[in-house]
């Protein structure tokens, strides 16, 4: 029986105000994004060696690393600010690869655009 396997910390569906974008409206108002991250952690043990928040990827500071590098300060492109985020994913302890998909909401009545970038070991 194995004791170990692959796994990927994901959070979906975060949403929030950022400051994105380079339209008129856009560059004065903070427009909603939804963030969905995935993170590649590689091999871990089938349970943490106890139940102890401090011997795991924390899942609190991950998401607050999102919501903080994405409003941080004005970005114009969307493919700007998933780069920047998936840099930042990378730089946390454990963090093999990472999948990062942003959408601009509401920048069209009709549709919402996203943009998703893998970097990192998969």
């Amino acid at each position: 029986m194995p004791d170990s396997g692959s796994q990927v910390l994901s959070l979906t569906g975060l949403r929030f105000a950022a400051n994105l974008g380079i339209l008129a409206h856009e560059l004065n108002t903070p427009q909603p994004i939804q963030v969905d991250a995935e993170l590649n952690l590689g091999p871990q043990p089938l349970a943490p060696r106890d139940d102890d928040i401090r011997h795991v990827l924390d899942y609190r500071k991950v998401r607050q690393i999102v919501i903080d590098e994405c409003t941080a300060r004005h970005v114009n492109l969307l493919e700007s600010l998933v780069g920047k985020l998936c840099t930042r994913l990378l730089q946390l302890p454990g963090v093999l690869g990472v999948r990062v998909r942003i959408v601009k909401l509401e920048i069209f009545d009709d549709c919402e655009v996203a943009i998703r970038m893998e970097a990192g070991d998969w």
